[in-house]
């Protein structure tokens, strides 16, 4: 495949902001290891970047970080793709509004993965950026579209930009890769706060009604 040099330009942009996001993933304590990833779409065509499987967070860096289609092929790079270049291809090819995909096995989110719990929402924030709880996904195994397909049939159902893969860990959705880096953040702090909140009682839900107007007044008032 042939890259004309304005599309050669907006792809190391994102190999930069691909790899810098992947230092929030360390920051917020959401990864151990080499485990987890982002990936960006590449706007207007059936592109993305994405991490490099198994190397180092403190070794990634624009050069490190590798292009494929929306089927995995590697199209750019000298590593092999993430282990999850599957899952984040599937959500792109069929989620067009999705413009970054977040991967993370942060502690409590994914304690709640293991439950097949989904994350009931009873405080302000998760109605805020998610909408209503965080629903769970299929338990799917690594290696072809499984995994791709739970995340989108699951969060075809909801206003969540993050899915809890039954036994898995976390992945999120968002405009950009930013975004979804956001929501993976947040995801493990409403996690933690609603594990804490069930150790002192029984967690109350937040009406609907109520969640729809914070999640109305979040998405399209807060902020400049």
């Amino acid at each position: 495949m042939t890259i004309s040099a304005d599309v050669a330009d907006t792809i190391q942009r994102l190999r930069r902001e691909v790899a810098d996001l992947h230092q929030e993933l360390t920051r917020y304590a959401l990864v151990v290891w080499t485990a987890g990833n982002v990936s960006a779409r590449v706007p207007g065509h059936d592109l993305m970047v994405i991490k490099p499987s198994g190397v180092s967070y403190d070794d990634l860096s624009a050069e490190t970080m590798v292009v494929t289609d929306l089927h995995g092929k590697l199209l750019e790079g000298e590593l092999s793709p993430s282990s999850d270049t599957a899952a984040h291809a599937y959500v792109y090819r069929h989620r067009e509004d999705v413009g970054g995909v977040v991967h993370t096995h942060s502690t409590y989110a994914t304690a709640w993965a293991a439950c097949r719990q989904p994350i009931p929402c009873v405080i302000t924030m998760m109605g805020d950026e998610f909408g209503g709880e965080i629903p769970v996904g299929p338990f799917a195994l690594i290696g072809d579209d499984s995994i791709g397909r739970g995340i989108v049939e699951t969060l075809a159902e909801s206003r969540s930009p993050a899915v809890l893969m039954a036994n898995h860990g976390v992945f999120t959705i968002g405009k950009d890769a930013r975004s979804a880096v956001k929501a993976a953040v947040m995801c493990e702090d409403v996690a933690r706060t609603v594990a804490i909140a069930r150790q002192l009682g029984e967690p109350v839900a937040i009406p609907q009604a109520d969640i729809d107007r914070l999640y109305d007044r979040y998405q399209n008032v807060y902020g400049q």
